[in-house]
């Protein structure tokens, strides 16, 4: 059985696959200690409209009966580390990362005093949360899959892998799993990395991830688990570019709200 890391983060993360959020906002909102606690919304990884996403989502969270929610501007002219945004995170009880482009959610905070600061907190604070939908989700892990489509996804160079905000060690969250025909360049993202395990999130569907290990499923959807332990005869170190890619024995889950998967043992159940 694998073993757990030698400290797991006490902080909650909630991802969601993208589509309507009004229900995982609903969920954020009943998580949080108090309404009253600083909700601050990042919506860097939008190209567009970021400041009218913002207000957007601090009018749904104030309706909510969360009256300190805020949009938090993170932009090429706003910098993660200026003083006021790291004060404002450290007095956040909730962070919550819209959805877009998450390349470019890492451009502006990889390597930042904000992310550093984020980990810390969602390691050491058992009251803290951290939650994204699309690619506010699939920014939040280790790992991220940033590119790949269709067929061209499980032949090598087909995908574009790279590094999250490593809140979560040694696991990959698609978004928009269902929908956009992902299974592909997940199933390549576990032949390349084995030691991860894949999350697919459907549209309306996401995790609850308490304590770094157990992850609950909620939404309307299916959360596909791909889990590469027992992965062999893998070709993706000999090929080369343009050649389709090969494994055996990458086990496949399929679940639905209230089950759970540990993410250190890869068993489902309800371990509630």
């Amino acid at each position: 059985m694998p073993q757990p890391p030698a400290a797991l983060p006490l902080g909650t993360l909630v991802a969601l696959g993208g589509g309507d959020d009004d229900a995982m906002l609903a969920l954020l909102g009943e998580l949080l200690p108090t309404p009253e606690m600083p909700v601050e919304i990042v919506t860097a990884a939008s190209w567009t409209n970021a400041a009218m996403t913002g207000a957007a989502y601090e009018r749904s969270f104030r309706e909510l009966g969360c009256p300190a929610a805020r949009h938090l501007p993170i932009s090429e002219h706003q910098p993660a580390d200026a003083p006021a945004t790291l004060r404002r995170l450290a007095r956040a009880g909730l962070v919550f990362f819209s959805g877009g482009d998450q390349e470019r959610l890492l451009e502006l905070l990889a390597g930042t005093e904000f992310a550093r600061q984020l980990r810390q907190r969602f390691h050491d604070d058992e009251t803290f949360i951290v939650a994204g939908t699309s690619a506010g989700a699939a920014g939040l892990p280790e790992q991220m899959i940033i590119d790949g489509y269709g067929w061209r996804s499980l032949r090598k160079g087909g995908i574009k892998t790279g590094p999250g905000l490593n809140l979560l060690p040694r696991l990959f969250i698609d978004q928009h799993f269902a929908e956009r025909g992902r299974f592909g360049r997940l199933a390549h993202a576990l032949l390349a990395h084995p030691a991860c395990i894949g999350l697919g999130l459907s549209e309306e569907t996401g995790v609850i991830i308490r304590g770094g290990r157990y992850a609950t499923v909620f939404g309307d959807g299916v959360a596909t688990v791909m889990d590469a332990r027992a992965l062999h005869n893998t070709n993706v170190g000999r090929i080369g570019r343009g050649e389709p890619v090969s494994g055996q024995d990458l086990r496949l889950h399929l679940l639905v709200a209230g089950q759970q998967l540990d993410l250190i043992s890869h068993e489902i159940g309800n371990f509630a």
